[in-house]
Parts: structure tokens; C-alpha cells; sequence
């Protein structure tokens, strides 16, 4: 396989970790078999990523859709999310990478809020790879509870509705320092965003491939990040005015 370019690697990559559950169908396996193999490939992606020099990487590990799943395969979530929080995450905590969580963490159990508190705390001032994990997330609900700040403030009169643009809006989304993803990755052999990331991902470019999560490889991730060096980002423009730039 051709080797990556570093001058033209994204700066933000976002991960759909797609598939557990049929990967563990397939082969006859409870659907938490699936998810735990999952939680191994995303410690293998992350190590992967650094490897690569992907500065930053942000992956969608439990939207709030998820919540309405079998109240067992829930609960195995929740268990291998703890045990990841507590082992594999602040393996890579001592590797100077930052880690945040997004998303609706107020609905996540106390002690994985716990948890997640330690953990950012750990690492704030950690200057290595910022990895985010989406947890209890959807794009929809950040951009109510982004409109429901801006009201808010607007009722405090500490902003002039007139005032409100995109820059006003991006300041109240849960990682409002982080750039718009450059490129989306999803396995699992689907063609779709699922609620992520809506705002950010207006002019990322998207991967899908048909590896279910559990197999997915470093050189897959490699291939992904191969065929986004092959891209002309344009941003609205034409091919001749960005390469006129370069």
C-alpha cells in the first residue's frame, strides 16, 4: 500500500464505528461479543491514528437513538464503556493524548459521569492527539441545546438577537474550539451520517466502506485516509481557484 503524505493527512478525523452487533450475528455470537471486539478495534484505531500523526479524532461511540435499544445490550455498553474509560483510555492518557467527551453526558450513569470528569481532568493539559468520544450524542441535540444557550442568553440580555450568526452558534456547540471534521469515516456498510455531527460535517468528506467495525484494520484506516489525499477540497469554489491557491 502507498504510504501517506503528512503534508496532506486531515487534522480532524471523525469514526461511525458501525457493525458490532451484525459482525457478532454473523458468526453466531451474542450482539456483546460484537461491541466488546469493538472496543479492542478502537483502541487499535486510536493507536493507528497516532501512529499516522492524526492530530485530532473524534468518534461516535453512543448516540441518544441508542438508548432505545434491548435494555441488556444497553446495560453491556455501559459495562465495557466503564472499563474502557478506566483502563484503555488512560492507557493513552499517559501517552500525552487529551481526551473529552461530548454529547448529553448528564443522561450517562453517575459513575460513568465520574469517570468521564477524571479522565478530561487527567488529561487537560495534555498536548499529544485530542481524541473526543460522542457519548449519548446526536447532532440534532446539540444544535438544541446550542439554540437553547444562545436563548438563554438572549433573555439575559447578554446577547443582541440581531448579533446572532454561524460564529455565535458554533460558540455554544460542546467542542466549540474543535475544527469541522476534514474527513468522516463510517464501517458497517452503510451510506449515511445517523444524526452526527451535523453542523461540522457540511464540507467534510465522507468514507464508507463495508468493513464491519470488529474487522476494521490500520490498513484500512490507511486506505481511508489514502483516497482523502486523492480529493480536491474545494469548499464551494472551483478546482481552478483552489489550485490556483496552492
Amino acid at each position: 500500500m502507498d504510504s501517506l503524505d503528512p503534508e496532506k493527512l486531515p487534522r480532524h478525523v471523525a469514526i461511525i464505528p458501525d457493525g458490532n452487533g451484525r459482525w457478532a450475528e454473523q458468526r453466531g455470537l451474542a450482539r456483546e461479543e460484537g461491541h466488546r471486539r469493538g472496543t479492542e478495534v478502537m483502541r487499535d484505531a486510536i493507536e493507528a491514528a497516532l501512529d499516522f500523526g492524526i492530530p485530532m479524532l473524534t468518534i461516535y461511540a453512543f448516540s441518544n437513538e441508542n438508548w432505545d435499544r434491548p435494555t441488556v445490550e444497553v446495560s453491556a455498553l455501559m459495562t465495557l464503556l466503564k472499563r474502557y474509560l478506566r483502563k484503555e483510555a488512560n492507557e493513552f492518557a499517559d501517552r500525552g493524548v487529551r481526551i473529552q467527551v461530548i454529547g448529553r453526558v448528564d443522561e450517562l450513569s453517575r459513575d460513568i459521569q465520574r469517570e468521564v470528569e477524571k479522565l478530561e481532568k487527567r488529561t487537560e493539559n495534555n498536548d499529544g492527539m485530542r481524541v473526543a468520544f460522542a457519548l449519548s450524542y446526536s447532532g440534532r441535540a446539540e444544535l438544541v441545546d446550542a439554540v437553547r444557550s444562545i436563548a438563554r442568553s438572549v433573555e439575559a440580555q447578554a446577547l443582541d438577537p440581531d448579533a446572532i450568526d454561524e460564529k455565535t452558534l458554533r460558540a455554544n456547540m460542546y467542542a466549540p474550539d474543535w475544527p469541522d471534521p476534514d474527513l468522516l469515516i463510517r464501517s458497517g456498510a452503510e451510506s449515511r451520517i445517523s444524526n452526527y455531527m451535523l453542523w461540522q460535517l457540511a464540507y467534510t468528506e465522507l468514507y464508507f466502506t463495508d468493513t464491519l467495525w470488529p474487522d476494521f484494520s490500520r490498513a484500512e484506516l490507511q486506505a481511508a485516509l489514502l483516497d482523502y489525499e486523492r480529493r480536491e477540497r474545494r469548499h464551494g469554489l472551483t478546482g481552478v481557484q483552489v489550485r490556483s491557491d496552492a
